[in-house]
């Protein structure tokens, strides 16, 4: 009789599980995806980054499965904010010239940064949705509206799409730009998703790392990172990642999309560099798994390597994706720049900086309880020739 009742519950679980994971590939299904065939698959085959059957980082990433478990059970308080996060709302008019300098950088949260570069206007992982995930009632949820209303945004040069997680890749904004008169630019494998969604396959550019699209003359790089793909369960690393590095005429710009350390960022410095702004990630991260972030200490390493002059820290501050808290990003960021006697700017949300301008902090956060960088440091693995 005990027997039967176990089955039965064990059946009813097994129905339960199998009808959640139904409702939710129905709900999701258009967020999901597609996959690459075709050319586009062949050509991703054909990358040195191809590897049976998916794409693999030279220095492979590595995970402690139980840290993550405990550490996220050992979350900070102030994972998120308590109070309105301060926002400077977009002036639309702000664009109708081009800023002094040449170069201008306006963060509008996460990884969503409006680049000026030379007369040219780049966009980088576009994250307007409510939240990054393939479903609109569960996943993180922004802490605050985009300053700049996607319908507000000015014309664009070009999209820029680091990867398709999606914290990068927000399938509404996606369809909702998929008209803009704009060239997309994203790794390879990844046109797959956009032309699933409606973006004209013309206006789609899949570059390899090392590979390089012009927009006027504006060169858009596409350059290593460390880091993964991933939609589902089932199309974990079958999409490429990268980072880019803007060329223009007076000014160069490194976008490091997600990553973690990696020795060929000093190729990418002596390659494309010097940089009069490196936009690094500095958020998100765990010692379980850092090679995937970055981590604030080691952006700093980063900016060193690739050949930064300023550096402006992004995703942070829009997202609750780990279990640090909120500010923590920023102030190990500050801390490790003073300590390494590198130019750091950091605006609010809206705020746009001139990097030539070396603009003081903004230390627009509030002050919080945060964990400094020697007490829990995020040390990628794979990178002992690279010093501190």
């Amino acid at each position: 009789m005990v027997r039967q009742w176990i089955k039965r519950l064990g059946l009813a679980a097994i129905g339960l599980l199998a009808l959640a994971i139904g409702v939710f590939e129905v709900s999701g299904w258009r967020s999901f995806g597609h996959r690459a065939t075709g050319e586009r698959r062949a050509r991703m085959e054909r990358s040195p980054q191809w590897q049976g059957g998916a794409f693999e980082n030279p220095q492979p990433l590595w995970n402690d499965v139980w840290g993550s478990l405990t550490g996220m059970m050992s979350a900070s308080e102030h994972v998120r904010p308590s109070a309105p996060v301060p926002v400077e709302p977009v002036d639309p008019a702000r664009f109708q010239e081009a800023p002094p300098s040449g170069l201008r950088v306006t963060w509008l949260g996460h990884s969503t940064v409006l680049v000026e570069i030379d007369g040219h206007r780049v966009l980088t992982d576009p994250v307007f949705g409510r939240r990054a995930s393939p479903l609109g009632w569960i996943g993180p949820e922004r802490w605050y509206p985009p300053p700049l209303p996607l319908a507000q945004v000015p014309p664009v040069d070009a999209v820029v799409i680091s990867h398709d997680h999606y914290d990068h890749l927000d399938e509404a904004t996606l369809t909702a730009i998929k008209d803009w008169n704009t060239t997309f630019i994203v790794p390879l494998g990844v046109g797959a998703h956009l032309e699933y969604w409606g973006v004209p396959p013309a206006r789609i550019v899949e570059l390899d790392w090392w590979e390089t699209a012009k927009v006027g003359d504006l060169e858009i790089n596409c350059v290593p990172a460390r880091h993964a793909s991933g939609r589902t369960l089932f199309d974990q690393n079958a999409k490429l990642w990268a980072g880019y590095a803007f060329v223009g005429p007076r000014h160069r710009a490194y976008f490091s999309g997600d990553t973690g350390l990696f020795p060929a960022m000093a190729e990418i410095g002596r390659k494309l560099g010097p940089f009069d702004v490196t936009m690094i990630e500095v958020g998100q991260y765990n010692r379980a798994w850092p090679d995937w972030h970055i981590g604030p200490e080691q952006a700093l390493i980063a900016h060193r390597l690739v050949g930064g002059k300023v550096f402006f820290p992004i995703h942070w501050g829009l997202f609750e994706l780990a279990a640090h808290g909120w500010t923590e990003p920023m102030e190990r960021a500050v801390a490790a720049a003073e300590k390494s006697g590198a130019v750091i700017v950091g605006s609010r949300p809206g705020h746009g900086v001139e990097p030539d301008a070396r603009p003081p902090m903004d230390r627009w956060w509030p002050d919080e309880p945060w964990t400094p960088g020697d007490r829990d440091p995020i040390v990628s693995t794979k990178v002992s020739g690279i010093s501190p």
